[in-house]
């Protein structure tokens, strides 16, 4: 995923030119007047990201990973989750950023609004694509973070392979790194076990 500059636009409901922000300015408004097309947009810090739509091995593994949180959030009546495309503001940091996949306990359910997420979301997941695996390791890594998400997972359809991050003071630390032959496991969820090989059937 990277920062992009958009070329002036007309704005749908009036006649004048639409001079696009310059970047570290974009707001949620300037985010609500981009063309619904085949990008994905995020504003991170102020900065207009944008990636293509994901590849159809990044949606196999996120259909998966989403079903198997589904179906042990609500067997447990812990909360909701929640499936791209959804966005979600994070106060002063980002406005909006859309993950792959998020997690929100039952107790924090008033953050989500009629139209987007405005807080902190308890677990995120995201899935790589070509082109976005740096920013997800890195400006989202960096992002959740700060944010204060309680746990972070990166799951990368070309190794087979799902990262658990958890914050130590200010650092996210690697909870596990599992790979087809593991399982899945969660310090927000400690009874959660995932198979691997059930999230990436589509490479066995």
């Amino acid at each position: 995923m990277a920062a992009l500059t958009l070329p002036e636009t007309k704005t749908t409901t009036e006649t004048r030119i639409y001079k696009w922000p310059r970047q570290g300015e974009w707001t949620y408004e300037d985010y609500r007047r981009l063309p619904d097309d085949r990008f994905r947009y995020e504003i991170i810090g102020g900065n207009l990201y944008m990636s293509l739509t994901p590849s159809p091995k990044h949606q196999l593994a996120s259909v998966e990973l989403t079903y198997a949180l589904i179906s042990f959030v609500k067997k447990h009546k812990l909360g909701r989750v929640y499936e791209a495309p959804i966005d979600v503001i994070l106060p002063d940091l980002a406005s909006p950023v859309q993950p792959d996949i998020l997690f929100i306990a039952q107790e924090r359910l008033n953050i989500v609004q009629e139209q987007f997420v405005e807080g902190v979301p308890d677990l995120i997941v995201e899935v790589l694509s070509p082109g976005n695996a740096r920013h997800d390791r890195h400006t989202k890594f960096r992002l959740y973070l700060e944010a204060g998400v309680k746990e972070y997972w990166i799951a990368d359809p070309d190794a087979c392979t799902v990262d658990v991050y958890v914050p130590r003071g200010n650092a996210y630390v690697p909870l596990g790194h599992f790979a087809l032959d593991g399982d899945i496991q969660s310090e927000l969820f400690p009874e959660l076990r995932i198979p691997v090989k059930d999230i990436f059937s589509f490479e066995l």
